[in-house]
């Protein structure tokens, strides 16, 4: 029995986004989505690097035995490659990305899996999500303390654990498990999974034979249900290959933001020097002037020996009296030059002025009110609390942008692993109810950690 795959990848930006940050991948021995982040240009960046990483392990064949360790290294040289960049480009400083991958050997599958991309497999009537989102509602979901209903309007659905970022060191998932013909696979991004529900997704894999009619669906019902994220559909159907009519993709296929850069990654030429030579080759180094022409300055000059025929300014040949009558118009000395220019200059330097500080006023005035707005949960300052602060979380000039508003009282010690490790990379909240909101579940973890730990220690 030989086993292949019939693929189909697609990509869309959706309905509010200016440009598409996922990437996605399908060949005849790997499939791969990548959701990147990071503000301008940044999530397109991340996302492109993470696919153009480990897409050449789709030309190469792979023991069973070494695909979870070779998933692992090329997972690795991308978080690398992310680095690399970062250190080209401080500006991309805060780019990550998600990645899900699989590679296939035969029926031997490995899947590696960090953020919130899902993975889902649909065989006969059994339909499942094959990964586990690292976010902190799943976190909280897996502890108890939120329900699955609660994830969709929770403040902090969007916050992640896991990612490439070229920071921290990798830590995805990885697991092993034979495919079957007539599997069907779905990878795609949260644009996807987090408008359409598991429901809806399960009957369109289930009623769409062909992999591109599923994965056009989907995107589709994902933009019908407001398009908030980029969406990106991977679907590949296991077939054998001796028995099926009409065979396995041989193509592969690149969506998304990697599509888009691949000339420029394949070509080596993504580089800061490569990027200021396309600058610079936008013009050239000098303007070239117009030719000097032999004629009269201006349609109306006189030949020589006559007035200008408008009374305008005729200049002679050098050595040459104009014309009979002439008189050389006396010329201002320095100092009256030098005031004519100031008188020509100061109001243009004053307007100059009061339009820098009319910016700088209001970038003071806007930023301040924008500071103020903003809140997060995080550490107290003697590290021992949970906190809620106002403002951002960083120092300009060794000025702080926070302010502690409320010292919680909730022992950093009493809460659990995922949870202190949330805190100490700071929680973001839309306003301080919402701070308040997310602190009170909080306590209330808090509280069973240690009603737990009591019964515990009186059962003993």
């Amino acid at each position: 029995m030989t086993i292949a795959l019939r693929y189909a990848a697609y990509s869309d930006v959706g309905c509010l986004r200016e440009g598409n940050e996922d990437s996605g991948y399908a060949g005849q021995h790997l499939l791969a989505v990548a959701d990147g982040m990071g503000g301008y240009a940044g999530g397109e960046v991340a996302s492109s690097i993470a696919i153009s990483s480990i897409r050449r392990l789709d030309a190469e064949d792979h023991r069973a035995d070494d695909m979870a360790e070779v998933l692992q290294q090329a997972v690795e040289q991308a978080n690398a490659s992310l680095s690399r960049r970062i250190m080209e480009e401080p500006r991309l400083e805060n780019m990550g990305t998600t990645l899900t991958a699989m590679l296939w050997s035969g029926p031997r599958v490995a899947l590696i899996h960090i953020g919130d991309s899902r993975a889902y497999l649909l065989r006969g009537s059994r339909f499942e999500q094959i990964t586990h989102d690292h976010t902190l509602v799943q976190t909280l979901v897996d502890e108890g303390k939120i329900t699955e209903e609660e994830v969709a309007t929770h403040p902090q659905r969007s916050l992640i654990l896991r990612a490439l970022d070229g920071k921290s060191p990798v830590d995805p998932d990885i697991s092993i498990s034979e495919a079957k013909p007539g599997d069907r696979y779905l990878l795609c991004s949260d644009g996807l999974s987090g408008v359409v529900s598991k429901k809806t997704i399960h009957e369109t894999l289930a009623t769409e034979a062909d992999p591109r009619a599923a994965a056009k669906k989907l995107i589709d019902l994902a933009i019908r249900g407001g398009g908030p994220d980029n969406i990106t559909a991977v679907i590949a159907d296991v077939i054998e290959t001796d028995t099926d009519r009409d065979g396995p993709t041989r193509s592969a296929q690149m969506v998304g933001a990697a599509d888009q850069r691949r000339d420029v990654m394949e070509q080596g030429q993504d580089t800061p020097a490569r990027r200021a030579q396309e600058l610079r080759s936008t013009g050239g180094d000098t303007a070239e002037m117009d030719p000097v022409r032999d004629e009269p300055a201006y349609a109306g000059a006189p030949a020589p020996g006559g007035p200008p025929a408008d009374g305008g300014a005729y200049a002679a040949p050098y050595g040459e009296q104009p014309y009979p009558g002439y008189e050389e118009p006396a010329s201002p000395g320095r100092e009256g030059q030098e005031v004519q220019q100031t008188r020509r200059w100061w109001p243009m330097v004053v307007g100059f002025l009061v339009i820098i500080g009319i910016v700088a006023g209001a970038g003071y005035y806007f930023g301040r009110q924008y500071i103020d707005s903003q809140y997060f949960i995080g550490p107290s300052s003697s590290g021992e609390n949970v906190s809620i602060y106002r403002g951002i979380d960083t120092d300009i000039a060794g000025f702080s942008l926070s302010e502690q508003v409320e010292d919680t009282g909730i022992a950093l010690e009493s809460l659990s692993e995922s949870e202190r490790q949330s805190i100490q990379n700071n929680i973001p909240a839309d306003s301080l109810q919402d701070a308040q909101q997310t602190v009170d579940m909080l306590r209330d973890g808090a509280a069973a950690e240690g009603s737990e730990g009591g019964t515990e220690e009186g059962s003993g």
